[in-house]
């Protein structure tokens, strides 16, 4: 595959950022993605250290939040971890790319579930085709749409060093359906301190790595780095061993998220099953706060912790780790459909990757009805309504309730395609605001902009499950026959956080 990513110059020492002043951040390889969260938590039961800890995080402007977002769930919390990319500052000398502008290869979608016993975590290709919603610049102004665009490139938006975690937030949303709760972007100067400072984690590499693998303009295949097998990594060689792509499989991306969801998993596993003294935690905690900037709604020692909690009883088998359907288009990653809406749809049902309802208790008595969310004014607001299913009768359903709110329905129609798992709605220019309104009527839904006037809904079979049938009230569990369950062969890709590190650790 190709993209922005450069070659990695001759390794050096790393060294601290000050405290006090604003970090500019750095690449981040996946493997900080779960384990920030999890080494906070250790904290929490020590009481000392929240002054030293708030010190160190930095927020990043939430003006820059789309207004047009998905409903927040019921039920569930999705956190968006993104790893930036410049290499501005301390961070330089851990090598990997050039320039101040900030970049990210990684993105990493973690869902915990409402039980607080499951977790997964979908990882987006950096290269994969999206379409980029408006995005804030630094002067305020907004950007224009962009269509077919590479995913890593909202991270860039705007040209900073800091990079645009707002715009990849309205990213994956708008590809998700789900609302991010809260975004993370970490970078792995501190990173490699935490993994020092936690004894190093074990890992597997499936052939001998050489310099000329991090760096393929070296020209000449240099030293060798890691051999063959099972070992253990810390500090500069774990940045190295996440970072690998090249000489490796085929050399992609879709390679190199695959060890490091291994990476992250033998993490989780080490901090769970050996814990740490309290000796120990200080620094790390020290050093997982250091690499963050967050959002406000996560910016204090407190609130990470908070967020924590809610992981600490999730089991190592229980977290899951995939990668967002994809194919090959090119040297692009293309998205599969239905596959994707399929996980999605899931994810936003509650469901984990094998089917089974994670709603957590009384989760059954909460309403379905799709105007569960309070009372609706659709005045002035026009809207064509598509059954995307082969459910009878689910258009003229919708529209019913549509008219109730005192929207105008201009049509009722079946889509051209009906295997559509996720209710869409597009709204033309200027029709964010109206789109946004809609959406309390469908809890879920997609938002898409779209080039053409007009609102439209497409309705999917997450639509069709909160439907009760003739006479009967609104269910209270989704139908077992509603594939909101991932297909087995898209499933069965799923790497488990109890796995064997040495299993399924490179594509091609």
């Amino acid at each position: 595959m190709t993209g922005s990513h450069k070659a990695a110059p001759e390794r050096g020492a790393g060294g601290r950022t000050a405290r006090g002043r604003r970090r500019k951040r750095s690449r981040l390889r996946v493997a900080a993605l779960i384990s920030v969260p999890l080494i906070v938590l250790l904290t929490a039961g020590v009481g000392w250290g929240y002054l030293r800890l708030n010190g160190n995080i930095s927020t990043f402007d939430a003006d820059g939040i789309s207004a047009s977002r998905p409903p927040a769930a019921l039920s569930g919390q999705n956190v968006l971890v993104i790893g930036s990319d410049s290499r501005s500052g301390d961070n330089a000398k851990l090598g990997g790319g050039s320039g101040d502008v900030g970049r990210s290869d990684t993105a990493f979608l973690l869902h915990v579930y409402a039980d607080h016993r499951h977790a997964v975590a979908v990882s987006i290709p950096r290269d994969t085709l999206v379409d980029i919603p408006p995005c804030r610049l630094p002067d305020g102004t907004w950007t224009q749409p962009q269509t077919s665009a590479m995913f890593n490139s909202a991270f860039s938006v705007g040209l900073t060093a800091q990079g645009n975690p707002a715009c990849v937030q309205n990213t994956v949303e708008q590809l998700s359906g789900l609302r991010v709760d809260h975004t993370v972007v970490v970078d792995f100067e501190g990173f490699s301190t935490m993994t020092s400072v936690i004894g190093g984690i074990r890992v597997c590499v499936p052939k001998d790595v050489y310099q000329g693998d991090l760096n393929p303009n070296r020209g000449s295949r240099g030293g060798l780095i890691f051999a063959k097998g099972p070992q253990t990594v810390s500090g500069r060689k774990a940045l190295d061993y996440v970072r690998i792509r090249h000489g490796i499989g085929d050399g992609s991306d879709i390679g190199r998220i695959q060890r490091q969801q291994a990476f992250v998993s033998s993490l989780i596993k080490k901090v769970k099953d050996e814990g740490l003294s309290p000796t120990t935690l200080l620094p790390l905690a020290d050093a997982a706060t250091r690499s963050l900037t967050v959002d406000p709604g996560l910016g204090s020692a407190e609130k990470l912790i908070s967020f924590a909690m809610s992981l600490k009883n999730v089991d190592l088998h229980n977290t899951k780790f995939i990668t967002l359907p994809w194919r090959y288009q090119g040297a692009r990653v293309a998205i599969v459909h239905p596959d994707a809406d399929a996980l999605w749809a899931a994810i936003r049902a509650d469901r984990t990757l094998d089917g089974k309802d994670a709603r957590g208790e009384g989760a059954g008595s909460a309403s379905a009805s799709p105007s569960a969310t309070g009372p609706v004014s659709g005045a002035g607001i026009s809207v064509a309504v598509y059954n995307g299913t082969t459910v009878t009768g689910l258009a003229a359903h919708a529209a019913d309730i549509l008219r109730g709110d005192d929207f105008t329905v201009t049509r009722t129609a079946t889509a051209p395609l009906q295997d559509h798992t996720s209710t869409v709605i597009e709204y033309g220019p200027g029709g964010q605001d109206q789109a946004a309104t809609l959406a309390r009527v469908f809890p879920g839904a997609q938002l898409r902009s779209a080039t053409a006037p007009g609102i439209s809904v497409t309705l999917g079979l997450d639509y069709a499950a909160t439907v009760p049938s003739p006479g009967a009230s609104a269910p209270t569990a989704l139908p077992s026959d509603v594939p909101t369950a991932l297909p087995s062969e898209v499933a069965g890709k799923a790497r488990s956080a109890d796995d064997d590190p040495c299993s399924n650790l490179s594509y091609g």
